[in-house]
């Protein structure tokens, strides 16, 4: 072998190579005695003798099999008798049974649990020499590079399919999605027991089949053994009783308990797992360690994403309950007495707002009514208007007089404005309304710096009450302006908050819907009866805006219809929920 050999160069003389007479190259083997030709000397290093070729080819990276024409091995490297201690010089190479060799083919190929490569150079005289190198480690850590960026692939998709759901079983059902079949060929998700009940989802694939995902309730006191014990942080490793567990719960389709591998990985929560992660596929994937790295990685984001779905869940419960109780109460039947109601906040999302009204039965027969405004919007007025009411709830029962009982109300709005360090106050209408043998009404109104009432005669004149009077709740003795009203048979009082007449829109947008406006509107309307009346309110309201911004909008109606009349069913224009099947009522 000759340095041009070597350099993949053939100098065409057919000379074969023979080793420094100074030291015998150790992977040196020829069977036939070499011919006196030598490699050319390497250029003397100062006063050092020069290395011949063979201590320098028998450090190459590549193990170096020579073979002759005849394919007789001639010469083997050491690095090529690491590699492959089956090839013996004087022997032809294709009787070692190499793989990648003794066919011919180069490329790369498995030997004795290595991976290596092979590749073929001719040489002069006919002859060849394989270059034969180990690649195990740059392909294991290729794999591994390639397997780090599927995961991290893998839960980069995880964090934006998670990062959507605020729903519980749409965030579990996602979670259980995900894992087939990147972590397992059956998932399932178990929440923690809410109720003494816990929900669990399980997705599911044959083949290349899209996952279908089901679910369940169990008993907290039926779930299997690991499913509990992982609930309360404990990851279990005995897999064989816990496959079957998971085949007993009937969580396994198509996986047989002795040819099935799973484990159990807890979902962390805020103080405890928010619930736990089976997965299981067939046994020829275990589950090593890296699988369990990935499958606890997944967990994480998986109970952050239930963590953060279930803390929605409760605190929407808590707002849908708060609402609730803030929402206007309807006023109470009273004899003689039709009521008529529409509401619209400002923020129809919070279906609450500052506007209120409502009633309350006395032991005379009469009742107590109002509607007013409180300062600001959102759920800070709803919350001052939910106190407001409350106090009228208890102090109508002490109080009847319209003025001393609005005054009573204004010193406990003081009262409660100043400890909790606000300044709210509130504008409102006041009435008692008793009703009269001839089957009209009469009404006893006091007011606090409220819009006055309008009230409709059978004549079809519309008349304004002359009430006027000071805020509530921001000096200790305010002026409360009084007045009496009969009602006949078929007339109506209409009350209403300044979302009515200072609603803003016609041509240009920014002009108010006026008191004037109101009038007109109402006028001629007397033979409606009051939830009519109070839709039409709050319809020609809602028309002016041209669906614009707006403040609360509050209206309340009541009819004279007389001791044999109907009652009335309130009308509601507040924005239903989604997916309820509340709808505005009218009378029938």
């Amino acid at each position: 072998m000759t340095a041009s050999d070597v350099r993949d160069w053939d100098p065409g003389d057919g000379r074969l190579p023979t080793p420094s007479t100074t030291r015998s190259p150790a992977w040196s083997a020829d069977v036939t005695p070499r011919s006196t030709a030598a490699l050319p000397p390497l250029a003397p290093d100062r006063d050092l003798a020069a290395p011949d070729w063979f201590e320098v080819v028998e450090h190459f990276r590549e193990g170096l099999v020579v073979c002759d024409a005849d394919g007789v091995v001639r010469h083997v490297s050491p690095v090529a008798e690491r590699l492959l201690p089956e090839v013996t010089p004087g022997e032809l190479l294709s009787a070692a049974g190499v793989p990648g060799l003794s066919d011919g083919d180069a490329g790369g190929f498995t030997h004795r649990g290595r991976r290596l490569t092979a590749r073929q150079v001719p040489l002069s005289g006919a002859r060849c020499c394989w270059y034969v190198e180990d690649i195990t480690d740059s392909v294991s850590r290729a794999d591994a590079l390639l397997a780090e960026r599927a995961r991290s692939a893998f839960l980069a998709v995880v964090g934006d399919k998670l990062g959507n759901p605020l729903h519980p079983d749409r965030a579990a059902a996602a979670v259980v999605r995900l894992a087939v079949p990147t972590l397992a060929e059956v998932a399932v998700l178990v929440l923690a027991p809410r109720g003494g009940r816990a929900r669990w989802w399980r997705a599911s694939r044959t083949d290349d089949e899209v996952p279908t995902v089901d679910s369940g309730v169990l008993a907290g006191g039926d779930l299997p053994t690991a499913i509990a014990d992982g609930l309360t942080g404990v990851e279990p490793h005995a897999v064989d009783w816990l496959v079957e567990q998971a085949v007993d719960a009937g969580w396994l389709p198509g996986l047989a308990g002795t040819e099935s591998a799973a484990r159990v990985v807890p979902l962390p929560g805020r103080d405890a797992p928010v619930g736990v992660l089976l997965v299981a596929r067939r046994a020829a994937r275990w589950y090593d360690e890296a699988d369990v790295e990935l499958a606890r990685a997944f967990a994480a984001r998986a109970g952050a994403a239930l963590t953060t779905a279930l803390l929605y869940r409760d605190q929407a419960e808590v707002a849908d309950t708060l609402q609730a109780s803030l929402l206007p109460v309807e006023p109470a039947e009273a004899p003689g007495v039709q009521w008529g109601t529409a509401y619209r906040p400002a923020q129809a999302g919070l279906r609450i707002g500052g506007d209120f009204y409502g009633s309350h039965r006395l032991t005379d027969g009469g009742s107590v009514f109002f509607l007013g405004d409180v300062s600001g919007k959102g759920v800070e007025a709803a919350v001052f208007t939910g106190q407001l009411r409350q106090c009228l709830q208890a102090l109508h029962r002490l109080e009847s007089h319209p003025g001393r009982l609005l005054r009573l109300l204004n010193d406990a709005l003081l009262e409660t404005t100043q400890a909790h360090g606000q300044g709210r106050f509130a504008t409102m209408v006041l009435g008692v309304a008793r009703p009269q043998r001839d089957g009209g009404l009469t009404l006893t109104l006091a007011g606090g710096g409220h819009l006055p009432p309008l009230v409709l005669r059978t004549s079809g004149e519309v008349e304004s009450v002359p009430l006027s009077g000071m805020l509530i709740g921001v000096v200790p003795d305010p002026r409360v302006g009084e007045v009496t009203v009969r009602l006949a048979p078929g007339e109506t009082c209409l009350l209403y908050s300044d979302g009515v007449t200072e609603a803003r829109g016609g041509r240009r947008g920014d002009e108010q819907f006026g008191t004037e406006r109101l009038v007109a509107a109402v006028t001629g309307c007397q033979r409606m009866p009051a939830p009519a009346l109070a839709e039409r309110v709050e319809q020609v309201t809602c028309d002016w805006l041209a669906h614009g911004d707006h403040d609360d909008i509050a209206v309340l109606a009541l009819r004279a219809i007389g001791p044999g009349g109907r009652g009335s069913r309130h009308l509601h224009s507040v924005p239903a929920q989604p997916g309820t099947d509340r709808q505005r009522e009218t009378d029938a």
